[in-house]
């Protein structure tokens, strides 16, 4: 190994401890944004299936990472049956920035019986606003739990904190092999945790008179 080689891999090593905790702000800024509960209120139903609001994403954007950009890299139809954009998310994480491409497309509304174009102009803009949403979602973690891509899971401290609750309320030990059973079984989790904090507690006060 040449002395060129060997002072770069030093340097290296001597900036790794800075690297890690640079990267964990990027970690901690995603699982910040991961585990937002989506108000209601920006949350419509089409089709059977929800979807949130841009207006709202847009706002996420603004607000956790600040100039982010989105660029159309190409967009066509197909044939005359849907129209699709390749789009293009430019944003800031922890200082970091970072690049990410997606797709989507939009059918195109015709009448039923004439069988015209209804608004092209629309489906158009719609095909765009679904792959912004789509790159929001996958790379900027925003409506994680409306997209069904939410880690709800536990972790440790969450159940120790859910152990000594039910310890200070005063559970007995079959009480306490229920709730810890329902959470092996993924029936508690991160989204519904605080209804469980909140029964504990009120069965903690009915206990206590």
């Amino acid at each position: 190994m040449s002395k060129d080689q060997d002072n770069e891999l030093s340097v290296l090593h001597n900036m790794l401890p800075q690297i890690q905790t640079e990267l964990k702000k990027v970690t901690d800024k995603h699982k910040k944004v991961s585990d937002m509960i989506t108000p209601p209120s920006q949350i419509s139903k089409k089709m059977g299936l929800d979807y949130v609001e841009i207006g709202y994403m847009k706002h996420i954007a603004d607000t956790e990472f600040p100039g982010w950009n989105w660029e159309i890299i190409k967009s066509e139809a197909l044939g005359s049956e849907a129209y699709v954009v390749h789009g293009r998310l430019t944003y800031y994480s922890a200082g970091l920035k970072r690049v990410g491409d997606m797709v989507a497309a939009h059918r195109i509304q015709k009448g039923r019986e004439s069988g015209t174009f209804v608004d092209v102009g629309n489906d158009i803009k719609s095909a765009n606003t679904d792959c912004m949403k789509k790159a929001f979602n996958m790379y900027m973690n925003i409506a994680d739990d409306v997209y069904r891509n939410q880690v709800v899971d536990l972790d440790e401290k969450d159940k120790m904190l859910i152990n000594e609750k039910m310890l200070k309320a005063g559970f007995d030990s079959k009480e306490i092999s229920r709730i810890q059973l329902n959470i092996t079984k993924g029936k508690v989790t991160k989204t519904n945790v605080d209804e469980l904090y909140n029964w504990i507690d009120n069965k903690k006060e009915s206990k206590g008179k």
